[in-house]
């Protein structure tokens, strides 16, 4: 399981909460227990939101009527291809308008819409389309011969029978919504395979909701009047909350590009469009700074939260982003099982060098390596492997309490809130004593001529036997200890 990427089992969705009911233009109630892509497109309507820009691709805006219309229409042709209730979709299309559309018409049909990375090899995409028993592949010509033996539709094709309303007319009604529950499979995303192949992992319609009520809602305090910017891609589960999710749940609007966002792409992205909310890894913030240096960029002047996940942030890392960009950086983790994230810095509540504290209706253990529970010692933490359950967990395995293995070590503070200090298989045995590469680089990174560093064990031989500890050092461009900088308020306005 990878850190931070969202999951199957179904649930009801959570009711909203008390800051979203609040608000006048945020809807009450449990969020869904029908169809999301007719649920999404009511709410849109009812909500007044559907005049207002739900996504930006390049220099064209897509408002949320536009959105839920093309679907509606897509829907239509994925029918005209037999697609119906219970059929799994395979979506290998980058991100973009195309992507939102299709998954939404998918979903309007009661069918499942499987997931994947369009850069992956033939053989992994023939692979998911096998395991998935998906009944139609959806891609771009280029990747057509990678589902040899599946129906396959071509996302220009789709584009073109989907165009402007004035072009199709009375030639493409939208059909009704097919009725589910909570419970039903509405997509599927596969794991990292990091021990194999890849696994598959089912999400429900209430999923979804669960993913923007407790983590859009309780955690980031999205509102309509939100930009979101994901460097995550959709068909990760970070990237499917941050970029899908949490915008058409809640009347805002997101920046999709098909690029691989680097420095430049982020400056002029966040700056034209706006950007309040940035969801980045670790990596990509350490370029940005690199590229950028830690002095506050106005171009960035509209962000006011940036969230990280996917990997451990640095401290030292977070306090150069936070200087860049003016604003905090919240660390989470979550993973493709969970559904989003489990634990997490808010807006509200925002620790650095933390994961947080877990995320609203989610429960967090931590085990020894038999999964006994460890105990708070005497000063009052716990270290040990990180357990969660939550209302959108999925383990797959009967008789385990809903309780998943994240794989990840972690300590739980006397405040309450957890640190991440690596995979459970991070440990090395260096001269009788277990070692954390982690913890090493820690130590290395506090240096000011170390930009980025990397520990490894490589085994030693000759009279002492073992291994020991290597490191590889990133000489940093400007020496000295970054500082904390004020940021601008977290909560939208």
């Amino acid at each position: 399981m990878t850190a931070l990427s969202v999951s199957a089992v179904s649930v009801s969705a959570a009711s909203m909460s008390a800051a979203s009911m609040s608000a006048p233009t945020m809807p009450t109630g449990p969020t869904v227990s029908a169809n999301v892509a007719a649920h999404l497109a009511a709410l849109a309507d009812r909500c007044g939101w559907s005049g207002r820009a739900a996504f930006f691709e390049g220099h064209r805006a897509w408002t949320h009527g536009e959105v839920h219309d093309r679907a509606e229409r897509a829907a239509t042709v994925l029918a005209g291809r037999g697609v119906a209730a219970g059929d799994r979709v395979l979506l290998a299309l980058p991100d973009g308008i195309m992507w939102v559309t299709t998954f939404l018409a998918a979903a309007r049909l009661g069918a499942t819409a499987v997931l994947v990375n369009p850069a992956l090899t033939a053989d992994d995409h023939r692979f998911m389309a096998e395991d998935s028993r998906a009944a139609l592949a959806v891609s771009g010509p280029d990747l057509q011969d990678h589902f040899d033996g599946v129906p396959w539709l071509g996302a220009d094709q789709l584009s073109a029978l989907t165009g402007p309303p004035a072009t199709l007319g009375a030639a493409a009604p939208a059909p009704a919504a097919e009725p589910v529950t909570a419970a039903t499979p509405l997509y599927i995303q596969y794991t990292s395979g990091t021990t194999g192949r890849p696994k598959a992992v089912t999400h429900s319609h209430g999923d979804v909701a669960a993913c923007h009520d407790l983590v859009g809602q309780e955690v980031l305090d999205i509102g309509p009047a939100d930009v979101s910017f994901s460097v995550s891609k959709l068909f990760y589960a970070y990237g499917f909350g941050n970029a899908f999710a949490f915008p058409l749940f809640s009347g805002s609007a997101a920046v999709l590009t098909a690029d691989r966002p680097g420095p430049a792409l982020i400056d002029d992205l966040v700056a034209r469009h706006r950007v309040t909310l940035l969801y980045s890894v670790p990596s990509s913030y350490a370029a940005l700074v690199d590229e950028r240096g830690t002095g506050h960029t106005a171009c960035f002047a509209s962000v006011r939260a940036a969230v990280s996940a996917g990997e451990r942030l640095p401290p030292a890392l977070g306090e150069r982003v936070g200087e860049l960009l003016g604003a905090p950086v919240l660390e989470q983790i979550g993973s493709t099982e969970a559904g989003h994230a489990f634990c997490a810095n808010t807006v509200w509540d925002n620790v650095p060098g933390t994961l947080g504290r877990p995320v609203p209706r989610f429960e967090l253990e931590l085990r020894d390596h038999e999964g006994s529970v460890v105990a708070d010692g005497t000063d009052g933490t716990a270290e040990g492997e990180l357990w969660v359950r939550g209302p959108t967990v999925a383990t797959g395995r009967p008789g385990d309490g809903g309780w998943l293995a994240t794989r990840d070590r972690a300590r739980r503070e006397r405040d309450g809130t957890y640190r991440h200090l690596g995979r459970v298989d991070d440990l090395e045995m260096v001269g009788g004593i277990t070692v954390s590469p982690l913890e090493v680089e820690e130590v290395l990174r506090q240096h000011p001529a170390v930009r980025e560093v990397a520990v490894a064990a490589v085994p030693t031989s000759g009279a002492r036997p073992g291994c020991a500890p290597m490191s590889y050092r990133r000489p940093t461009r400007v020496a000295g200890r970054p500082t904390q900088v004020a940021g601008r308020p977290t909560r939208r306005r």
